[in-house]
């Protein structure tokens, strides 16, 4: 309801960003969602909303959003049981949004993966300010990685060094170029175009399709069944795709 939110006049924020962040908003209130959503469109966001916590779970999994405001009374499944199901898997950052406002729960809320935490009655300008703060703080993490993970994989890109299992597996330059775009870039279907320009930086010497002959061998060193991959897969039509 309404009186949950501490309305104000709609005004332009500086966008701090240099592309648009996806935001997803779980909050079964549909007029709160509304208002947080469009604040955060406002501010220059791509906002998804989702009114119930399995719904919200299923479009983090699915659309992989910058961040997630996450209410804490939802139907379905609760916001402690979707931060606590998403920290498992993931390290998207979560403003979880409720009405209680106890220290104990607070402290919960951080304790189980929350980055920040608002209470209602909010001011949305504060909402906002709090989502770029956070972004901010998120961004330069992921600035400063040297090590990208997804299941049995870890690139130690400053070492240079794959190791599958815990187990180190020998990469040619090419195909630890390759997988590092790959897994920068997880869940987004990549041309064979794009991969050569990322990967080579536009000085491959020869047709992309000699990416085919890449991506092949590379999966003979990570992939488990190089013939049944689970990771690098081929999207028929376009290119291929990092699923982590």
């Amino acid at each position: 309801m309404l009186s949950s939110l501490r309305t104000a006049p709609i005004k332009a924020y500086r966008q701090v960003t240099l592309m648009a962040h996806t935001i997803l908003v779980v909050e079964d209130e549909k007029r709160i969602a509304h208002w947080v959503r469009t604040y955060l469109e406002k501010a220059g966001f791509t906002t998804l909303v989702a009114y119930d916590g399995k719904t919200g779970l299923y479009m983090a999994r699915r659309e992989r959003p910058d961040l997630i405001v996450l209410d804490l009374m939802l139907p379905e499944m609760d916001g402690w049981e979707v931060c606590q199901t998403l920290r498992r898997e993931s390290d998207v950052p979560i403003i979880m949004l409720t009405a209680r406002g106890r220290e104990q729960e607070r402290i919960h809320g951080l304790r189980i993966g929350a980055d920040d935490y608002v209470t209602k009655p909010f001011s949305p300008d504060e909402l906002v300010a709090r989502v770029q703060a956070t972004l901010r703080r998120a961004t330069g993490k992921m600035r400063t990685a040297e090590v990208l993970r997804a299941g049995n994989i870890c690139l130690d890109v400053t070492a240079h060094q794959c190791r599958i299992d815990d187990a180190e597996v020998p990469l040619s330059p090419t195909q630890f170029k390759l997988l590092e775009v790959l897994m920068t870039h997880a869940g987004q279907v990549l041309t064979r175009e794009q991969l050569v320009s990322l990967a080579m930086d536009d000085a491959f010497d020869g047709f992309d399709r000699a990416i085919d002959v890449q991506i092949r061998r590379l999966r003979q060193r990570v992939e488990h069944d190089p013939s049944a991959p689970r990771h690098i897969l081929t999207v028929y039509g376009l290119g291929y795709k990092f699923e982590p």
